[in-house]
């Protein structure tokens, strides 16, 4: 990242997330009352006087205690602190000074960075000053009393954390394509997007539910920017809790609405499972672009039919989503990692792309003369008189028809196709939008009026 890295470290459950919320304006890292539920490294967007730079949110350090992900998450604040201009050590100061305290301040100072001392949930300004003063046993300097929770103190260690930032040149950005990481647990997100960076970028574990909040990553390719957005797996509603699980899924959830392109991965050893399914019904609902990942390829005992009984089976489970394409990878490998930025550039600019009215109504009269609408037993016929694309981001396309009960399931399908053959929109939904002409005689005023306009 071209701006200047922050790193938050801690013991667990002294507020680290709730003070990066408060750093980055908003409440995108879950904050639940649990040691443990940050992980990963997050990274966040922050500004303060004339300076931008990124917070890394981290997991909650624990030293002699080597159970479940305690070093995964030690080794990540220590790659946090190996790119980070400067630290900023937060404490809490209703717990007063811990041993485990004393041990990461040993720590950090080992470390090449400077590092200031953040003393949390010194909610009052009399006694702040009091709750603080015990950690200068701690030597790293002056304690700044704080509350994450309402911001009290954050301005002035933030002016001193200014002393300790290089000042950022603005520079012309590549324009992002942002990318959701989706699946089910265990299936491979975390292993997919460390392969795309190259790094341990997240905790990868093969106990579910490793990954808690979502996390960006920056990754370059071709002069292209990606952000990438890895999830919490999403599990089936009935076995989720409400807690940790719950928010990180909300998380996940966002991370579909704020993405380009899903990245619908499924285990290659389970195929496509019923939950696979309503992720990908979940998908087209939020109109995202999608490419479907099937990891683990490395894993399935081949034969010369397998890859073409697994699209069978993706075809058939997945048929409401039969516009994405889909690859065959192995994140453990890296067999073809590289080539799903290729096919989620394609997604990305079809999900983006504004087709002009002239050529919307060529590809309307060429359907129609290979395959004119349907007619009523009645002998009354359906006519559509003209296209029009009203958004992108899904491409969406209102037609104007004489009479929109008219027009079948299946005849619209074929609509649809056509669009998709003749304009290219592989990799994204698309919205057809089907407008009776007595509802447009309503909106105008009647059908003289309605006349008139046509």
């Amino acid at each position: 990242m071209a701006l200047p890295i922050v790193a938050i470290i801690g013991r667990p459950n002294v507020g680290k997330s709730t003070f990066v919320n408060r750093l980055a304006g908003d409440q995108t890292a879950i904050v639940h009352d649990e040691p443990g539920v940050t992980r990963d490294r997050t990274y966040r967007p922050a500004f303060w006087n004339d300076r931008d730079f990124v917070v890394v949110d981290t997991g909650g350090l624990v030293f002699n205690d080597d159970t479940e992900f305690l070093p995964l998450i030690r080794q990540q604040a220590l790659t946090a602190l190996a790119e980070a201009s400067a630290a900023i050590f937060v404490v809490d100061g209703q717990a007063g000074l811990m041993p485990a305290d004393e041990e990461i301040s040993e720590w950090l100072r080992q470390q090449p960075v400077p590092v200031l001392l953040a003393v949390n949930k010194c909610e009052s300004p009399d006694q702040g000053a009091i709750q603080a003063a015990e950690f200068w046993e701690l030597g790293l300097g002056e304690p700044f009393p704080i509350s994450a929770i309402h911001g009290s103190g954050t301005g002035e260690i933030l002016d001193e954390l200014m002393n300790h930032i290089p000042q950022t040149v603005e520079t012309e950005e590549n324009p992002e394509i942002k990318v959701a990481i989706i699946g089910r647990p265990n299936v491979g997100k975390s292993s997919l997007l460390n392969a795309f960076v190259g790094e341990n970028r997240a905790i990868v574990s093969p106990i579910s539910g490793t990954t808690r909040d979502t996390i960006d990553t920056i990754v370059e390719r071709g002069g292209q920017t990606y952000r990438l957005i890895d999830t919490a797996g999403i599990r089936k509603k009935k076995h989720i809790e409400y807690g940790t699980e719950f928010f990180s899924i909300n998380r996940a959830f966002k991370a579909i609405r704020r993405s380009d392109v899903v990245l619908l991965v499924i285990d290659a050893l389970d195929g496509v499972t019923e939950q696979d399914q309503k992720l990908a019904g979940r998908v087209l609902e939020e109109g995202r672009a999608c490419v479907v990942v099937v990891n683990k390829w490395d894993a399935v005992e081949k034969d010369s039919y397998t890859i073409y009984d697994h699209e069978k089976e993706l075809e058939s489970r997945l048929h409401f989503t039969e516009w994405a394409d889909t690859i065959f990878v192995s994140a453990n490998t890296g067999l073809r990692v590289e080539k799903i930025l290729e096919l989620v550039n394609q997604a990305a600019e079809a999900h983006k792309r504004r087709v002009s009215t002239s050529v919307i109504n060529e590809v309307l009269e060429d359907a129609i003369s290979w395959h004119s609408p349907p007619t009523s037993r009645g002998g009354r016929q359906g006519k559509i008189y003209y296209g029009t694309q009203v958004s992108s981001q899904p491409p969406s396309i209102a037609l104007f028809v004489n009479d929109n009960t008219r027009f079948n399931d299946n005849y619209r399908r074929y609509i649809e196709r056509q669009f998709r053959k003749q304009l290219g929109f592989q990799g994204t939904p698309i919205r057809l939008f089907w407008r009776s002409k007595k509802v447009r005689e309503m909106e105008i005023g009647g059908p003289n009026r309605a006349t008139r306009v046509k």
